[in-house]
């Protein structure tokens, strides 16, 4: 009986999480400079909301991502470089988060494949072609 109530327990404890938190002061409030906002837009059209994961911050009504913006605005207010939160972004939630990946020891087969697969396919096709008109 114990084991049962501790399985419901289990299931229904994120069913009575607090979701109801005020959102973070600069989640949907601009900065008062327009290039230090404009930087932040900039760098929030290219970060992915990790919740929905098909948008950018700048567009997901998501908690999370009211919480990323709130990180950049206030990062960038203080002058912090939007390559270096960049940075942080990925090593905190890691190259997933942005849609514009480093290259990097992890990431080359992404962009190593679809060269070489459209060098092989280049290739089949002109042995295809060569062999025809022969």
């Amino acid at each position: 009986m114990k084991r049962l109530l501790l399985a419901v327990a289990l299931i229904a404890a994120p069913t009575l999480a607090d979701d109801s938190l005020p959102a973070a002061p600069y989640a949907y409030v601009q900065l008062e400079d327009p290039a230090k906002e404009a930087k932040a837009q900039a760098l929030m059209q290219t970060i992915r909301c990790l919740q929905c994961q098909g948008q950018s911050i700048a567009d997901s009504d998501a908690q999370i991502a009211g919480d990323l913006r709130n990180q950049i605005r206030m990062r960038i207010k203080q002058g912090e470089d939007p390559e270096a939160i960049r940075a942080w972004l990925v090593e905190r939630y890691g190259d997933y988060v942005s849609y514009a990946p480093r290259i990097n020891s992890l990431t080359w087969p992404l962009f190593a494949a679809p060269v070489l697969l459209l060098s092989f396919a280049v290739l089949m096709l002109r042995r295809r072609f060569a062999k025809g008109g022969a």
